[in-house]
């Protein structure tokens, strides 16, 4: 089994940290995927924090573009899958250099991203469906702890008892979906754009979406929209078969997904809906907190419909141009 850090010693990273320094923001830090993972704790932090700055920013941007407000007050949680990423390293040592602290978060804890962070949290990728959400988990579990320690945040253990169900309801959502994900695949094969629509904590899935498994992974154009945006502009290009992918949320802003997807049926686009409400959440996640883990449960059923999509393309998603085939880019 693989190894993951468990909201216990989240805990205790979280004590060491206050007993050490005080803590007026936590920044998020990462690359490509690892930086849309990072979304859904940025989201719960947004959505809680009173007192506490929350941020997330794009490591290369953090590296060349020092916010005024990081320094000796910050947390910085750097992530990376394999611990490689050269400009996610590069923020590490920025953030040491500039006083915050700094936590690393990826898979491989003995990984060049952990040598000089104070702390590393370690996740989970490739044992399952959920694995493959096991970052934004960690990443959140960490959040709720530290704005709990400093904030006493409302929903505490309601966040908890979400964070303990929610790898189960991933798994059986991504194991029920077959059939879903193989009829999303012959949709949308010879397809070379696609519009990715959510909300909310959910953006982080459509930006995953649209930007890697899409346009990393297979090729096709990934357009990430915002529900609420979506009418703002975008919503000129709605028209008969035009593919869209709309990720509904089971939370607060579910009316900016069902507003969007009226009007995608009312002119007869090529639609798919992933509705995070058709899993079942708020059966075991207290409905006040069930916009958190959206996207953990998404990100599993997703993963699934990009592994079917790709099958049928004969691309796998493990295929690339570019990337790990050049040296200087």
């Amino acid at each position: 089994m693989e190894k993951v850090t468990t909201q216990t010693e989240l805990k205790q990273v979280v004590k060491t940290i206050l007993s050490q320094q005080t803590v007026k923001n936590l920044t998020f830090i990462g690359c490509g995927a690892s930086m849309s993972e990072l979304y859904a704790a940025y989201y719960y932090g947004q959505q809680n924090a009173t007192e506490v700055g929350i941020h997330l920013l794009q490591a290369n941007e953090f590296n060349y573009a020092k916010p005024a407000y990081f320094g000796e007050n910050s947390v910085a949680i750097v992530a990376s899958l394999g611990g490689t990423t050269k400009e996610s390293v590069m923020a590490v040592q920025k953030a040491k250099q500039w006083g915050a602290t700094v936590i690393a978060l990826t898979y491989q804890e003995d990984s060049a991203l952990t040598k000089e962070a104070d702390y590393t949290l370690v996740h989970k990728f490739f044992e399952s469906y959920a694995a493959k959400a096991s970052k934004q988990k960690v990443a959140l579990g960490f959040t709720v702890e530290l704005l709990y320690a400093l904030e006493k945040t409302p929903l505490y253990r309601e966040m908890l008892a979400g964070l303990e169900a929610v790898d189960e309801i991933a798994n059986t959502a991504a194991a029920n979906t077959e059939n879903e994900a193989v009829q999303f695949a012959e949709n949308y094969k010879d397809v070379s754009t696609i519009h990715v629509l959510a909300s909310g904590a959910n953006y982080g899935v459509a930006y995953s979406t649209g930007m890697f498994l899409f346009m990393e992974m297979q090729w096709i154009n990934g357009v990430v929209l915002d529900s609420g945006e979506f009418f703002h502009g975008p919503f000129e290009l709605a028209v008969k078969n035009a593919p869209y992918l709309l990720f509904m949320s089971d939370g607060q802003t579910r009316h900016l997904d069902a507003r969007a997807l009226e009007f995608l049926q009312r002119f007869s686009t090529k639609y798919t809906v992933i509705d995070a409400k058709d899993y079942w959440l708020d059966s075991k996640i207290d409905k006040q907190v069930v916009d958190y883990f959206d996207p953990m449960v998404l990100t599993a059923v997703m993963r699934g419909f990009a592994e079917k999509l790709g099958e049928l393309r004969k691309h796998p998603l493990s295929k690339r141009r570019y990337m790990w085939k050049l040296e200087n880019y």
